[in-house]
């Protein structure tokens, strides 16, 4: 059963990079399953630290990524919009080169907040980082403006 609040083409998700940070970094939303979503990011001139390896910081904003767009998909966007509120990464091991690959999984999801896992490998699906993110869930008439 479809965790997703309405069914969204994979198409129409990875949209909503436009003008972010995700279009700065060239992360794309690649796939969506009944419980997950999935994307890629490059490991290249804009994702690696001075030692040529993948910087932690991009996984933590692929994980980030990954982990707001499963939580958006998940609630009625006229309604509510979801926030990070905490996020952590155990990295594992260097990328240097290719594409790695971000699953996001939910944990939980409740009324007024979602915990995700975020788990990204490199092209021979090996662990790179493991993550999770905690998201508020907050009705849009709490929005200040």
């Amino acid at each position: 059963m479809a965790i997703w609040f309405k069914d969204i083409p994979v198409e129409q998700a990875d949209s909503m990079r436009k003008g972010t940070m995700l279009e700065a970094l060239d992360i794309r939303i690649t796939e969506a399953g009944d419980d997950y979503i999935k994307g890629t990011m490059p490991v290249d001139h804009r994702t690696v630290q001075p030692y040529g390896i993948l910087h932690g910081g991009a996984s933590v904003t692929l994980a980030e990524s990954l982990g707001s767009v499963a939580a958006h998909l998940t609630v009625d966007p006229e309604k509510y919009y979801c926030v990070g509120m905490e996020i952590n990464a155990n990295h594992l091991r260097p990328a240097t080169k290719g594409r790695v690959t971000g699953t996001a999984k939910p944990i939980h999801i409740g009324r007024s907040s979602q915990v995700w896992s975020i788990a990204i490998v490199d092209e021979e699906g090996k662990m790179i980082c493991i993550s999770r993110i905690t998201m508020a869930v907050v009705p849009k008439e709490k929005l200040r403006k």
